[in-house]
């Protein structure tokens, strides 16, 4: 029998009625604010192992990955800086047929206030969201290379994606798991630009209204050796996905006693 989809609510856009900001948590226990009218609605989050094995990144917009490391502890900045961002470079131009990965940011969270605390890192980012818009997309790429605009133009020419690379740095994941819209669910009018208010970077990333045609998945107890790939951003405009709509849920189902996530999310640009 085919696993059956599990049923749980996600935080939707109700409506436009008032202004909308997205001001992220700083990390260490707070909490992100969501200014707006905001709605849980129920959906049905489908077993992507079973139903998505061979997702792509162009259609669905996500992909999972097998993708071994040396780090053995994602809390080392040293480790990443000089390991997993060298190791992500290359496998990233391997898999995409890239000419170019550039990594620009990590996000560690963890489910579990007491972890945010003593690590000092952030809550999963609990509403469905895009990482970035149309115009957010070209904005981080030349922010990314501030001290050499021109650069920044050329590449500005081909074309380009911002992709996120999102694994457990503790254990199989149990509950707060990431669920992901297939792009080819989404209509364009589903998603809203919203103003993402940083005390360092004043950026614009995409909320979502709730449609009944939207199609949820996720890959249950996420490995330390997979990654999900998560393509928040393509800069061409021929029909494949360009905006992945995704959001941590709770599992009805998870064990009581389940470990907290912890993961970290990594954001490279990905140059074709």
């Amino acid at each position: 029998m085919p696993p059956k989809p599990i049923k749980t609510t996600l935080k939707f856009l109700a409506n436009l009625d008032e202004p909308l900001v997205y001001i992220p948590s700083k990390g260490g226990g707070d909490e992100t604010d969501h200014v707006g009218n905001f709605t849980m609605r129920e959906v049905s989050i489908h077993n992507g192992r079973h139903d998505k094995a061979s997702s792509s990144l162009d259609v669905e917009g996500f992909r999972l990955v097998p993708q071994t490391t040396a780090v053995d502890d994602f809390y080392d900045d040293v480790q990443l800086g000089q390991v997993y961002h060298d190791e992500l470079r290359a496998w990233l131009a391997e898999i995409m047929g890239a000419a170019r990965v550039e990594v620009f940011d990590d996000t560690r969270r963890s489910s579990s206030v007491d972890q945010q605390r003593s690590k000092n890192i952030r809550e999963p980012a609990e509403i469905v969201h895009n990482d970035y818009t149309a115009a957010s997309g070209v904005k981080r790429l030349r922010d990314h290379f501030a001290d050499d605009p021109e650069e920044a133009e050329e590449l500005l020419q081909r074309r380009f994606a911002i992709v996120n690379v999102w694994r457990s740095v503790a254990g199989p994941v149990y509950n707060h798991a990431l669920a992901m819209c297939d792009a080819t669910t989404v209509r364009a009018e589903d998603l809203v630009a919203v103003e993402r208010r940083a005390e360092d970077r004043i950026g614009e990333l995409q909320v979502a209204l709730h449609d009944s045609a939207q199609r949820w998945y996720y890959f249950p107890e996420m490995q330390m050796d997979e990654a999900l790939l998560i393509k928040t951003f393509d800069s061409k405009t021929d029909g494949r996905a360009r905006f992945t709509l995704h959001s941590p849920f709770v599992d009805p189902g998870a064990p009581v006693d389940a470990p907290p996530r912890e993961s970290i999310e990594t954001r490279c640009l990905v140059f074709f």
